[in-house]
């Protein structure tokens, strides 16, 4: 296994991560679609919720640039 590879899979286990994270806001904001009827409880709900989406787009982002890079480095 070269460093390469490493480059390769320690983004792909980033973008996975990033999914997940991605996966767990829409979850979250439909729950709380359905049961929060309060705007400003929405609001306060919400605002969590895009805190963390920014984050896992920037980690699956970051993650696909580990990829493509450790791809066209490592031929």
């Amino acid at each position: 296994m070269t460093i390469w590879d490493g480059l390769i899979w320690g983004g792909a286990a980033l973008t996975a991560l990033g999914l997940v994270g991605l996966v767990w806001c829409i979850v979250t904001a439909a729950r709380a679609k359905a049961r929060i009827t309060d705007d400003a409880q929405m609001r306060e709900a919400m605002r969590k919720v895009v805190a963390v989406n920014m984050a896992a787009l920037a980690a699956s982002m970051l993650g696909l640039m580990l990829v493509v890079l450790g791809i066209m480095l490592g031929k």
